[in-house]
């Protein structure tokens, strides 16, 4: 069985998530790509941002 780490997940999911927001937020397919890889990079940043953070506080 396949069990993916945690930050695969969160890449899948960033890059399913994003596909989806960028075909439904924008009209032209030039917007959709654009806007889709802007979504994309915001959901791996913040997650690594926020992650650094609560290991920060856990120490």
């Amino acid at each position: 069985m396949l069990h993916p780490s945690h930050f695969a997940a969160l890449v899948l999911f960033a890059l399913f998530a994003s596909v989806i927001f960028g075909i439904t937020q924008r009209e032209t397919p030039r917007r959709m790509v654009r806007y889709g890889i802007y979504c994309f990079v915001l959901f791996v940043g913040s997650a690594i941002v926020l992650s650094w953070l609560m290991f920060l506080i856990a120490r």
